[in-house]
């Protein structure tokens, strides 16, 4: 009788890993996984012109000399040179100079807002509504905005940037405050050393963000959040991916997680498991996704056991 309830147990946490498992360790979705930034067939050489940046992908820049001898970028970012942005908070960043600064915004944030801006620099071949098919008993039929600063509200000072989460070199993952996890930073990198509830909460569910690196603190940009050559799967797992072990953990790493190795489902380049379409009840992974920086409203820190429900 023991004997069969352990076989009996043992199958269903397989099931369960399976089900976590989106679609299976090898496994992977059947469109490619560029999805949206295929930008409608030009595929990578719309982002990355190999060859003379913008100029190489016909643009001429309407101000700055850097594109092709810096990087090679196929859009044109100098609208957005030394702009600044507010976001809600109120929270500002001013973007680089160029494209040479070598600060993290720079391809974390400028880059990406060469096409996604919706104010300063709005974005060729893009038709500003989102590339997947989205649930609709969740997100209704109307489309998803794509375009930054541009979120369909009229009146003075519209479009704006204000209703936007937060991104710049003043937005840093926060430690040790009510609202945050119960981590330190580095004294030397941008990395997060963990305390106890964070350590159980990157077994449970993981820290797949990828934060940029301003005067060694863990900055939160466009590319903490998004992964923009993977729109609808997420790699998890691998033998870097261990979190720290021990009384005191080594510095968090992006794709430190306990879940089981496999391929995920994700949405909008999310660099984690989330899943809006999930039929699961109690599904918490798209929560789970929010809390890896606002670790303050986190089941571990609140004393709950409950785990990642996919």
């Amino acid at each position: 009788m023991k004997r069969n309830l352990l076989i009996a147990m043992m199958f269903v946490a397989t099931a369960g890993f399976a089900a976590a498992q989106s679609f299976g360790v090898g496994g992977g979705p059947a469109t490619d996984v560029l999805g949206a930034h295929l930008n409608y067939g030009r595929g990578c050489p719309a982002c990355h012109a190999p060859h003379s940046g913008a100029l190489g992908a016909g643009l001429k820049p309407k101000s700055g000399t850097d594109t092709g001898s810096v990087a090679l970028w196929g859009e044109d970012a100098s609208p957005l040179y030394g702009a600044t942005i507010t976001f809600a908070g109120p929270t500002s960043e001013t973007l680089p100079a160029n494209l040479g600064t070598g600060t993290s915004d720079v391809s974390g944030i400028l880059m990406c807002l060469s096409c996604h801006d919706g104010n300063l620099a709005t974005g060729a071949m893009m038709k500003n509504v989102v590339y997947e098919t989205l649930p609709t008993a969740t997100y209704g039929t109307n489309p998803v905005p794509t375009l930054l600063g541009n979120n369909g509200v009229s009146g003075p000072g519209n479009p704006s940037y204000l209703t936007d989460h937060p991104v710049g070199t003043n937005v840093i993952i926060p430690c040790g405050s009510q609202y945050s996890w119960d981590c330190t930073y580095s004294a030397t990198s941008n990395g997060i050393i963990p305390g106890p509830n964070m350590q159980k909460f990157i077994t449970n569910y993981g820290f797949f963000v990828s934060p940029g690196n301003y005067n060694n603190q863990p900055e939160v940009t466009c590319t903490t959040c998004h992964n923009q050559h993977l729109m609808n799967v997420v790699k998890v797992g691998g033998v870097n991916y261990a979190p720290g072990t021990g009384s005191t953990p080594a510095n968090v790493k992006s794709g430190a997680t306990g879940l089981p190795a496999g391929n995920y489902a994700t949405m909008f380049f999310i660099r984690a498991p989330y899943n809006p379409a999930s039929t699961t009840p109690g599904s918490n992974q798209n929560a789970q996704f929010c809390r890896q920086c606002h670790g303050g409203e986190s089941n571990e820190m609140a004393g709950s056991t409950a785990g990642t429900i996919f």
